[in-house]
Order: structure tokens, then C-alpha cells, then sequence
């Protein structure tokens, strides 16, 4: 290409010479170093002026009570920092239906929509499920609804002959802002 430049007369002559003086840079092996460290310390300059976003996951928003087999009992799930779920759930107690047995969980996790947990014995009984949780019907986290869990609960008991009994469940997650609701319209201002 220079060749054809150099044939020509006029201001391509004067390029031509500057392209002529363009040598191919060769650097050393320390300052290839340099320039290699000097463009990774750059790009973690860049990187730490902008981290990766800590915006909540679909999973952090799980957390909240959810129903249980019969009304007034209830699972409360609580999805923490990486994934790690805690809970219990909250039911009538077999011999009357007026005290409640709260049954902790003993193994819980949480991979994308997949939920299994298996809870403590208590009284000779325990817990196991194993389920999805997806959108439901409700429109807002403040209907009830909003989530559900679909999936196969399982009822272990160990008093006299042990058995298991398998049921498929859905389980609906209760309004998020019970306790923030607005007063009433009779002029209740909640003192």
C-alpha cells in the first residue's frame, strides 16, 4: 500500500510519510506486565464503582404465612440471605382443637420455584413437604393468594405403628400488610 503512495503526488505524499514513520510498538516482557496490571486494576476500579446489583431475587419475596390444612393453621416461611429457609408450622393440636403445635423446620431449601422442608418431631408427628411455588390469582402481594405452593405433603406419625400419609396440597400465601391496614371508616383512628 505505501508503494502506491508513494507514486502520487500531492497532500496523499504528506500521509503517505506519516504512515511511513507508524513502526509496530514491541514491548518488553516488563512492560507488557505493567500495561496488563495497569489494565486490571482499571477495570476493578470501573467494577467497583458500579457493582453487580443487589436487587432481591423472585425467592426473597416467598417469605410470608402461607394456609395450612384447616383455617387457622398456617406455615410461615421465612427465605433468608443465599436461599436459606426457616419455618414452622402452626396447627391444632390432636387431642382438642383449641391449643396449637408449633412444628419448626428441621431441614428446609429452596432452589428457584422448588420448596421441600421436613419438620421436628413433635408429639409422635411430623411434617415433610415437597412442592412448587409460582404466581396464584391474587393481583398484589396484599391479596391473598398471591403465591401458592402446589405439591405432596406427607403426615409421618410414630405413635404405635409408625405410618405416613400422602396428601397433594396448595397452599395459598396470606395478605402481606395485615397489621398496615388503614382505619376503619366509622372514624377508628387505631388509638
Amino acid at each position: 500500500m505505501g508503494t502506491i503512495i508513494k507514486h502520487h503526488t500531492g497532500p496523499i505524499v504528506g500521509i503517505a510519510s506519516d504512515v511511513q514513520r507508524l513502526q509496530p510498538v514491541s514491548l518488553k516482557p516488563n512492560k507488557l506486565k505493567a500495561c496488563a496490571v495497569a489494565m486490571l486494576l482499571a477495570t476493578t476500579l470501573v467494577w467497583a464503582q458500579n457493582p453487580p446489583s443487589t436487587k432481591a431475587t423472585p425467592a426473597d419475596d416467598y417469605s410470608g404465612m402461607y394456609s395450612f390444612l384447616q383455617d387457622g393453621e398456617f406455615i410461615q416461611i421465612s427465605v433468608e440471605e443465599g436461599n436459606r429457609v426457616t419455618g414452622f408450622i402452626s396447627c391444632f393440636g390432636d387431642a382438642d382443637k383449641t391449643s396449637f403445635i408449633d412444628y419448626f423446620f428441621d431441614k428446609a431449601e429452596l432452589h428457584d420455584h422448588d420448596i421441600r422442608f421436613s419438620t421436628r418431631k413433635m408429639q409422635g408427628k411430623w411434617f415433610e413437604l415437597q412442592g412448587k411455588i409460582s404466581r396464584g390469582e391474587g393481583k398484589t402481594r396484599d391479596d391473598e393468594g398471591y403465591y401458592v405452593i402446589k405439591g405432596t405433603l406427607t403426615q409421618h406419625t410414630s405413635d404405635g405403628k409408625p405410618a405416613a400419609k400422602e396428601s397433594q396440597v396448595t397452599l395459598r400465601s396470606f395478605p402481606q400488610d395485615i397489621e398496615d391496614e388503614p382505619p376503619n371508616k366509622a372514624g377508628d383512628t387505631g388509638r
